[in-house]
């Protein structure tokens, strides 16, 4: 049998985790009420990332099996959001097709920030000749618009999964690279710096163990807001054929498939897929300044 101290041990252990439970779930509240449309915008992110993660579940039709007979067939009780051209069901290609858009943002943005990130810190930090010949390569990158560059490198790879990932993470590398040299520059003049190097520290373990931690707040911010972008590019190079492939459910292939043919005759079929994309892309802005006015110390309280 438990000691009487045990037993109170337990109870006050229990205790003390209804008390952390009860202030994360206090915290998360504030944090809604104080920023509501950042609070809505990571609901619709979630909401997407769900969909994504467990398509089987919440879906009953095949994505890719088609059916002559449902052809075109409006909204209703079998097919929700009703079928498109060769019967395939639009609800089911939504749902699946959230699992290419977040794998081809999230995959992008990632790649993108981590070759920025390398990028901008060594610009930044090193400076000299080398940040003078990195921030001209991220000129000539720069010179030419996110849809632009990606369109080139996409015509380039082919179409593909990982090309498209590539083709829009190189676009958002000079971006990401701006950012964290800015800071860079900033951060290598403070004091912490100065007393690493007064140590033997060499610049490498500076660089990476106290002038990359103090960048992680703005490059969260910046990611956030690429991860939109880069999502509404992957279905803007899907409808112009750029994107991924058939038969996998793209939300720009869906479009560029009936907007042309059917948007007088089948509505459902550019309707549909443009609320998804306009609720992601809304979703990620929205969490992104969210995030902004959050990691911001200026704004703190």
């Amino acid at each position: 049998m438990a000691t009487e101290s045990e037993t109170t041990d337990h109870s006050a252990h229990l205790a003390k985790a209804g008390a952390n439970v009860n202030t994360r779930f206090g915290e998360l509240l504030f944090l809604a009420r104080r920023y509501p449309l950042g609070a809505v915008g990571a609901i619709i992110v979630i909401a997407f990332v769900f969909a994504a993660v467990f398509a089987e579940l919440i879906t009953v039709h095949d994505p890719l099996a088609t059916d002559a007979d449902m052809s075109l067939s409006a909204p209703g009780a079998h097919h929700w959001l009703g079928a498109d051209n060769f019967g395939r069901d639009v609800y089911s290609r939504i749902v699946y097709g959230a699992r290419i858009s977040l794998a081809v943002g999230l995959g992008s943005t990632f790649l993108g920030c981590l070759l920025g990130v390398i990028l901008g810190l060594v610009s930044g930090y090193m400076s000299g000749w080398v940040d003078l010949s990195v921030q001209r390569v991220i000129d000539i990158m720069q010179a030419l618009p996110l849809l632009v560059l990606a369109l080139v490198m996409a015509a380039a790879l082919g179409p593909s999964l990982e090309n498209t990932i590539i083709a829009i993470a190189i676009p958002i590398v000079p971006h990401v690279a701006r950012v964290i040299r800015a800071n860079t520059l900033a951060l290598r003049e403070q004091p912490f710096v100065e007393a690493a190097r007064a140590v033997g520290m060499s610049d490498f373990r500076i660089a990476v163990r106290h002038v990359l931690p103090n960048t992680l707040a703005p490059l969260i911010v910046l990611g956030t807001a690429q991860l939109g972008s880069a999502i509404l590019t992957e279905a803007s190079l899907s409808f112009l054929g750029l994107g991924i492939p058939e038969p996998f459910p793209s939300w720009g292939r869906m479009l560029s498939e009936s907007a042309a043919e059917y948007v007088r005759t089948a509505p459902w079929l550019v309707i549909f897929p443009g609320v998804a994309i306009s609720l992601v892309v809304f979703g990620t802005n929205l969490m992104g300044d969210a995030l902004r006015d959050l990691l911001d110390p200026r704004q703190r309280t």
